[in-house]
């Protein structure tokens, strides 16, 4: 069964899955959504840290949820006049077509149509390879359960954009936010959406420090979690 595409209200795409009846974005506002939770709580944060300077030449990011590409395409979009190397792994397990791909419309309402084709060639590049898109931005996606991810302090951030607890509740338990916290590096942090009170704990009880901060519009808080 394929997604569905719906609109959300700030007018940019966004799919509702089949099996789980859950959302890829929010519905107040696809674009609104990552720009406020994962590049600015989450990529800019980074860039900005005075701790590791070199993160300004260079920033490894995992996105678990890759999906519709929009995290990837924003953080592509943000930073591609920046001094800074995105190297970037997005993790789905259910991969979309791209005959949906072509309906969506982020290219668009970004106002970057001339962009269109690197939207496109994120979608359709092979998975389990390394492709370097431009000079300064490389795509590597996995079709991988993420319970079987084993890299160890590789990340500076991570995108945590999976289904909500309600539709997948095993992605917001200790056991993976222990996966997650290993993957990262030291001082690197983990972003997302959820601000759920049990995730937030089993984040905690992984290693994290972790900060509610305030969300984006019509949702309270995000969480931002950092490997310390």
């Amino acid at each position: 069964m394929k997604p569905q595409i719906e609109l959300t209200k700030d007018g940019s795409s966004t799919l509702l899955h089949p099996k789980y009846n859950a959302l890829y974005h929010s519905t107040y506002g696809a674009i609104e959504e990552s720009n406020f939770v994962y590049i600015n709580a989450g990529l800019f944060s980074v860039l900005s840290s005075e701790k590791e300077q070199d993160l300004k030449q260079s920033c490894s990011i995992l996105e678990v949820g890759f999906g519709s590409g929009l995290n990837a395409f924003n953080t592509f979009l943000k930073t591609e006049a920046l001094p800074v190397n995105i190297n970037y792994v997005g993790i789905e397990t259910f991969p979309v077509g791209l005959d949906i791909v072509a309906q969506l419309n982020y290219p668009d309402l970004f106002l970057k149509k001339d962009k269109q084709s690197v939207f496109n060639q994120m979608h359709d590049v092979s998975w389990e390879e390394q492709h370097q898109l431009t000079d300064q931005f490389s795509l590597e996606k996995r079709n991988l359960d993420i319970f079987k991810l084993e890299d160890k302090a590789q990340y500076d951030v991570i995108y945590y954009d999976a289904f909500g607890p309600g539709a997948q509740p095993e992605l917001w338990t200790e056991p993976i936010f222990k996966i997650m916290f290993e993957a990262l590096k030291t001082n690197g942090i983990l972003i997302t959406y959820c601000a759920q009170g049990a995730a937030r704990r089993a984040m905690i009880s992984a290693g994290f420090k972790v900060d509610r901060l305030p969300g984006p519009p019509n949702k309270r808080h995000i969480l931002r979690a950092v490997k310390i």
